[in-house]
């Protein structure tokens, strides 16, 4: 059903509505008026007769003036007319107990139909003021009325003034009544319009389930029954995990399909003391009733996963989509609505942190994490302010020789009481919260300037290393900066080099690739950080100018203590020198990791062996310290 809305009525269209309507009722009445005097006329004699004649003339004035839409002219022309001869008629007749004054009810009945306010009080002042004139001057015996022997034309003078005043009070009554039915045809459809605006604030319009502001009713509903019945109720927060690439491939309205039939699987699922809410976007909510005993929830949780990775026919293409469920549970995790569905989303998260397409019940520790996450997060974008980062500088060797021919730049953040927050805490923190750039800069530029004074102290032929952010890559100015940093510092460009992760290999993008090709043509070396961890896929490393690759601590630190270590490490070793790439073997800490790299022909290597990373003062002296 669909309903029109307008931001306010037409008050044009109901004024000419009302217009039509009162010049028709004017027509009517000067018309009918008219006609009753005319007849009033054909009997009537002598003076009577001529005032009669008057007041048809002044009534076809009237009528002439209605003609041409001037309303209240015509009614002013009618009514006081009308007034004038009755008034008149009685004057020269009767007086008080004169068959005229009968006209002046129905006077007032056209005033209150036709005329404004002031006309029709003005009418009645004169009315008043003209009976109690006559009272006055027949007491005072100013007046001598007379009464006229009884004829049949009076007969006719009281029809004519019963016939007119009847048919005014006769459209009055009508025209109340049509009101009276038009009032009940609009509250009808008022009351329907109410139903339709109460349905659709409280349901989603496209599945038709209960939206969030029902959802709250219902679980407060709920909640009551529950506490009546001593059992708990259980939310469960659905969210879909990869529902975006349906909308960006097919468009939104196979979305929305998508969407629609999830609802009415959801719905078939679900008992008559269970309900489904339309929470938002791919999100749904589902509140039911359980005991102490969770094991009918996971099951159901675990029958709704199933359900969404059903296969979904979306415009003739089979679309497979999968859910992750966040479970909250009251009132072991709290009775407040609101409450409840913001921890079935910590727990969802957990669920899609853990694998996706899988449940996982809230538990105390996901609202610490998020609390020590918020905070950290607001202590790191004060430190940046501050600048209350260091580098630390680690040593790479020449492991044939031992000689250290360049540093890798290490991210620091130090702690008042000595401690130290580490970069697997607020890297990624930074990198989510597009913090990283700024801070990414900030390291390139001091890495640079630390190289340029250590090759004035002498270390001419030294290179600094920095690691980039995936996120760094999604600006195009990454080369300016670069530039920027190597000017600032006056370093040649082959100096610096520039490691990279697998992931960003692959976005493959052409923004990542034009970067990278003129980062090269300045002469800045890459290498591609952490091998191993990742796809390892060779194209990439043909696609990008990378020189080195860097062998993930994981295999070195058990390379002496697993065989399995071994042939992997030597097999990387050996790709990267047929593809022209020198090796640097990471987290080397004792002499016979280092030998067995050395026989293995990897060229360079990093690790507390030589020395963990130091702050720039104590680059000097280690860098003068003979080779090992």
């Amino acid at each position: 059903m669909l309903i029109k809305y307008s931001s306010a009525p037409d008050s044009t269209d109901y004024q000419q509505k009302f217009f039509h309507f009162r010049l028709r009722r004017l027509l009517q009445i000067t018309g009918f008026t008219l006609f009753g005097l005319f007849m009033a006329m054909v009997v009537a004699s002598g003076t009577t007769k001529l005032l009669i004649f008057a007041g048809c003339i002044a009534l076809a004035i009237a009528l002439l003036c209605a003609l041409k839409q001037r309303l209240l002219l015509s009614a002013y022309i009618l009514l006081w007319s009308m007034a004038i001869m009755l008034s008149a008629l009685a004057f020269n007749s009767g007086g008080l107990r004169d068959l005229a004054l009968l006209g002046f009810p129905g006077l007032l009945v056209y005033a209150a139909l036709l005329g404004s306010v002031g006309l029709f009080y003005s009418l009645l002042i004169f009315v008043l003021s003209f009976c109690t004139l006559l009272t006055w001057l027949t007491l005072s015996g100013y007046l001598q009325p007379f009464l006229p022997t009884l004829t049949w034309q009076h007969l006719v003078f009281v029809a004519v003034i019963l016939l007119v005043t009847g048919f005014s009070v006769y459209l009055m009554v009508r025209d109340m009544r049509l009101l009276m039915q038009s009032l009940q045809q609009e509250n009808i459809k008022v009351r329907a319009s109410r139903k339709e605006i109460e349905r659709l604030a409280h349901h989603d319009p496209l599945t038709e389930l209960p939206n969030r502001i029902l959802g709250e009713q219902l679980y407060t509903q709920m909640l009551t029954y529950c506490r009546q019945h001593q059992r708990q109720l259980a939310v469960l927060f659905l969210d879909l995990d990869n529902f975006k690439p349906v909308n960006d491939s097919l468009g939104h309205s196979a979305g929305d399909l998508l969407l629609r039939e999830l609802a009415q699987r959801l719905s078939a699922l679900l008992n008559e003391q269970q309900q489904v809410i339309r929470f938002g976007g791919d999100e749904f909510l589902l509140l039911v009733p359980c005991d102490a005993d969770r094991t009918p929830v996971s099951s159901l949780a675990q029958n709704i996963i199933t359900s969404a990775t059903q296969p979904f026919n979306i415009m003739q293409t089979n679309v497979v989509v999968s859910g992750s469920i966040g479970i909250a549970v009251v009132p072991t995790d709290g009775t407040e609505f609101n409450v409840l569905c913001r921890k079935a989303d910590l727990a969802m998260y957990k669920a899609k942190g853990d694998g996706r397409n899988t449940f996982r019940y809230y538990d105390d520790k996901l609202d610490q994490d998020n609390i020590d996450k918020f905070n950290l997060l607001q202590r790191l974008r004060q430190a940046i302010r501050q600048q209350e980062f260091s580098l630390y500088y680690q040593p790479k060797v020449a492991l044939q020789s031992g000689h250290i021919h360049s540093v890798e730049a290490l991210l620091r953040w130090p702690q008042s009481d000595g401690s130290m927050i580490s970069p697997a805490d607020f890297i990624p923190l930074a990198e989510q919260c597009g913090l990283i750039a700024e801070l990414g800069n900030w390291v390139l530029q001091e890495a640079c300037l630390a190289c340029s004074r250590l090759r004035a102290q002498g270390f001419s032929t030294l290179r600094v290393a920095v690691n980039l952010s995936y996120v760094q890559f999604k600006n195009d100015n990454l080369e300016l900066l670069v530039q920027q940093a190597l000017l600032a510092a006056r370093l040649p460009a082959s100096a610096l080099e520039l490691e990279l992760t697998e992931s960003l290999l692959i976005s493959d993008t052409d923004l990542i690739q034009q970067q990278l090709n003129s980062l090269s043509k300045l002469g800045v070396t890459f290498a591609i950080d952490d091998f191993g961890t990742g796809y390892s896929n060779l194209g990439y490393l043909r696609s990008f100018n990378a020189t080195t690759l860097k062998i993930d601590r994981s295999f070195i630190s058990s390379l002496c203590l697993s065989e399995r270590d071994e042939p992997l490490v030597q097999a990387i070793i050996n790709m990267a020198a047929s593809l022209g790439l020198k090796t640097v073997a990471e987290g080397i800490e004792d002499e016979a990791t280092l030998q067995k790299l050395i026989a293995l022909g990897c060229n360079d290597g990093q690790g507390y062996y030589w020395s963990p990373a130091v702050p720039e003062p104590a680059l000097p002296a280690l860098l003068n310290r003979p080779p090992q």
